[in-house]
Formats: C-alpha cells, sequence, structure tokens
C-alpha cells in the first residue's frame, strides 16, 4: 500500500479550483450568448413568406440581386486576408478621440415647407429632417455590430446623443439586416421610446416582430414600393447587396431609400456596389437635393457589394444629387483600408468632378440649403 505523502489534500484543492474556475468560465460564455439566439432574428412564415415568394427578387428560397451581380468575394491569388487583417499595416483606427458634438434644436427654417437639414450619428445611422418632419436610416447605437457583446467589430467612438435625447419621428427607415443596419437592442428602445413604423425591406418584418415591435408598426416593402408617412413618400428603390444575420444569406431583402416631401427629395443608398440601377434611380425619382452615400468597408475582395469612393461620387451623379454627404465610415473597423482612407479619396473625387461635399462630425447637423466648407477635421485625428 502506497504510503500517504500529504501533498493530497493540496491536489484536491487545486482541482477544485480549477473545476470551479472552468464552470465560472462556461457560466461566463453562456451568460455573454443568451441573447444571441435572439440576435439571430426571425424567419419567414406564414403570411410574410408567402408575400416574399411573390417578389421578382425571390426564387430558389432566397432573394437576388439584379441579373448578373455577384455578391461572393473575389479571389485574389498571392493575397492572404486573415493574414492581412492581423498583421496589415494599415491604420484602421484614429490616432486620437473623434470629434463627437451635440445637435441642439433644428434651426428655424425661412421656409418650413421647405427644410431639409441632416444629422450623422456615425456609420450609416443618419436624422434626416424634412419639411418639418424626422425619419431615422439604420440606427444602431450598440457598442458591437455583432450578435455577441463580447466579440465583433467595437464602436471607435461613442453615439453623440442617447437614444432618448432623440425627437419625436415620423419613421424609422432600415436598408437591410447586417449587424451595422440593424441592432436589436436600438429596435426595442425605439419601439418602447417612440411611436413611429418601422419602414423595411421584405423579409426584415419578421426581425422585428421577434423583437417585440408591433405588427402594425411593420411595414415591409419590395423595390419601387412605396409608404407615406405623413407627408413624405418612402419609396424602396434597387441595390447590389445581400443579407443574412446568421448561416443562411439573403432570406430577407437588402433596399436603397427614397425619401420624397412636396418641395425637397433625399436618396441613401444602404449599401450597395455599383449598378447601372442608380443611372435608372436617378430618372425615375430624381433630382435630388441630399444623397446619403455610402463609402467605407470597400476592399477589392468585395467589389460588388460596398462602393469605393469614387463610385459614391459616381452613383451621386448618376442619380442625379445637389449635395453629398458621406456614411457608412468612421464608427466601425468593417475593412482593411485606413480609418481615413474613404473620406480622403471621396474629398479628392469630389473636387475633381465639381461635386457638392459636406462631411459633418458626428452629431453635426448640415443645413443642406447651407452646408458648411469641408474643413478636413477628420486629418487631425486620424
Amino acid at each position: 500500500m502506497r504510503e500517504p505523502t500529504g501533498r493530497e489534500p493540496d491536489r484536491t484543492r487545486g482541482g477544485r479550483v480549477w473545476k470551479l474556475a472552468g464552470l465560472a468560465a462556461v457560466a461566463g460564455l453562456a451568460w455573454a450568448a443568451r441573447d444571441v439566439p435572439a440576435q439571430l432574428g426571425g424567419r419567414l412564415t406564414g403570411a410574410r413568406a408567402d408575400r416574399a415568394a411573390r417578389s421578382p427578387r425571390f426564387r430558389d428560397g432566397t432573394f437576388h440581386n439584379p441579373a448578373g451581380a455577384s455578391a461572393t468575394m473575389v479571389a485574389d491569388p498571392g493575397r492572404n486576408l486573415l493574414r492581412e487583417l492581423v498583421f496589415g499595416k494599415q491604420k484602421r483606427r484614429p490616432g486620437s478621440p473623434v470629434p463627437l458634438l451635440r445637435p441642439g434644436a433644428a434651426p428655424t427654417a425661412a421656409d418650413p415647407a421647405r427644410e431639409l437639414n441632416v444629422v450623422w450619428y456615425g456609420h450609416a445611422s443618419t436624422l434626416v429632417e424634412i419639411e418639418g418632419q424626422r425619419v431615422l436610416l439604420d440606427p444602431v447605437w450598440s457598442d458591437r455590430c455583432s450578435p455577441s457583446g463580447l466579440v465583433g467589430p467595437r464602436r471607435i467612438h461613442e453615439p453623440p446623443v442617447r437614444l432618448t435625447d432623440l425627437p419625436p419621428l415620423d419613421a424609422v427607415l432600415i436598408s437591410h439586416d447586417h449587424y451595422d443596419h440593424l441592432d436589436m437592442d436600438t429596435v426595442r428602445t425605439l419601439a418602447d421610446l417612440q411611436s413611429a413604423p418601422f419602414v423595411v425591406p421584405l423579409g426584415v418584418g419578421a426581425h422585428l416582430a421577434r423583437w417585440g415591435v408591433p405588427e402594425h408598426r411593420i411595414v415591409e416593402l419590395d423595390w419601387s414600393e412605396s409608404h407615406r408617412a405623413g407627408g413624405l413618400t418612402l419609396t424602396a428603390t434597387a441595390a447590389q447587396h445581400f443579407s443574412g444575420r446568421g448561416l443562411r444569406r439573403d432570406g430577407t431583402l437588402w433596399s436603397s431609400w427614397t425619401i420624397t416631401g412636396t418641395h425637397r427629395k433625399v436618396f441613401y443608398t444602404g449599401d450597395s456596389g455599383y449598378f447601372d440601377g442608380y443611372a435608372a434611380i436617378g430618372a425615375e425619382h430624381g433630382p435630388f437635393d441630399l444623397t446619403l452615400m455610402q463609402i467605407g468597408a470597400y476592399d477589392r475582395a468585395w467589389p460588388h457589394i460596398h462602393m469605393f469612393p469614387e463610385e459614391a461620387v459616381a452613383a451621386h451623379l448618376d442619380v442625379r444629387g445637389g449635395l453629398l454627404v458621406p456614411v457608412h465610415w468612421g464608427t466601425f473597423n468593417l475593412a482593411l483600408h485606413d480609418w481615413s482612407e474613404p473620406v480622403d479619396r471621396l474629398w479628392a473625387e469630389a473636387k475633381a468632378r465639381d461635386v457638392r461635399l459636406a462631411v459633418p462630425r458626428p452629431g453635426e447637423r448640415v443645413v443642406v440649403d447651407e452646408p458648411p466648407a469641408v474643413d478636413g477635421w477628420w486629418q487631425s485625428v486620424a
């Protein structure tokens, strides 16, 4: 029989500590992942699925881009994207804090019937003040654009205002269901704080319904369909992108949007690659006083689903835009380019093509008829 060494109690205690630590880690992961199933959203069933199936864009169980467009990554021999993501030399975050402004009350317009202002809160989250009404685009106030609070792209700057500080809204407009455009916690909070309808592309209503938004506040549209919100007409228009919050892709539609009042018009790209649909949108719905153009998170590996800055200027001209305000940059690190590269390239192209441009700081209100001069503010923090 082996003689006791006196070390067994120590080993036993150590084993218990490791077991407790392991249980604590598992419990912590379970706690962090508790919202992930809800974050994935809902699925098309019943009348919602029947309506999606009738869309010209829906076949074989998914939505599709216009003919000839691809949302797949382009192979690039000799390039390792994962290695570039980890070891690349790009400066994907600014070197100093991003300056934030807190917008005050909207200025009194000389002619309220022709009011048109825009407040960019960061990334694609934008407030359009048009003819006395307020439309909020793709609001994301969470710290991460991810199904998890522990992993995924984290905000580079805080939202310049709280959701509780937003004015009464007439509509919340969503372009598609990716996490950087559709945020569960933000939707739930807005559903409680506001009475405005959520106007979304086909299928996206399934996510909202799962998150507790009443069905009477969910308006789902196919391309070329419109909804009246007070004195505004909100029209879903074409885009070249894709959708999905989990492993399944393209179960919901993506869209660009037009916001049309009696006198003023606004165009928002949502996420999209450059395509000939912009010229058709301009011919049918333009000209526009303001365009909100996606400029960031591009790469030559996915050229068909996000525009390069030069393409954003071309799209602005295609839709017959007046003032261009860039969105989809500056807040989340979603690509391999430098943090400030999108807006540097945009500014150069806008000057070369004589396009009116405003580049607000997050939270800064732009009066479309009197936009501030571009001052390169981002270069001092890059």
